[in-house]
This record gives C-alpha cells, sequence and structure tokens, in this order.
C-alpha cells in the first residue's frame, strides 16, 4: 500500500470518530442531569446545566480533535 493511502486511511478513520464523540459527550451529560434531577427533584434545570455542558464538551473535542490533525 502506497504511503499515501495509509495517510487517507489514517485520517478517515481518526475523522469517523468525530461524531460518535459528539454524541457521547452530550449523551452522557443528559444523563448525568436527568439522573440528579431525579435524585433532588429539580426537573428540567440540572437536565438543561448538563446538557448545555455536554454540548460545550462536544464541541472541545471537535476541537481537540482538529488541532490533532493539523500535527498527523
Amino acid at each position: 500500500m502506497k504511503r499515501e493511502t495509509r495517510r487517507h486511511i489514517k485520517e478517515l478513520a481518526y475523522f469517523s470518530t468525530i461524531g460518535l464523540s459528539m454524541a457521547l459527550a452530550i449523551f452522557i451529560g443528559l444523563a448525568i442531569g436527568v439522573y440528579l434531577d431525579r435524585i433532588w427533584d429539580t426537573s428540567p434545570w440540572l437536565t438543561l446545566i448538563f446538557l448545555i455542558l455536554g454540548i460545550a464538551a462536544g464541541f472541545k473535542n471537535i476541537g481537540m480533535a482538529i488541532t490533532k490533525s493539523r500535527k498527523l
């Protein structure tokens, strides 16, 4: 396999994880918020707060992925 082809495959594999990373960050934030809202009966405030934190974490992951991809 050519060196350039390997590089393209490596980049494709790396970028294919970005969507999964974003979705997991949002889901984890949402799950924590729902769980804490059920415990402390503060619905929907903690769900919204942790959902926003999950979205922010997802965008941070995307930013880190872009930074890392520039180094490849």
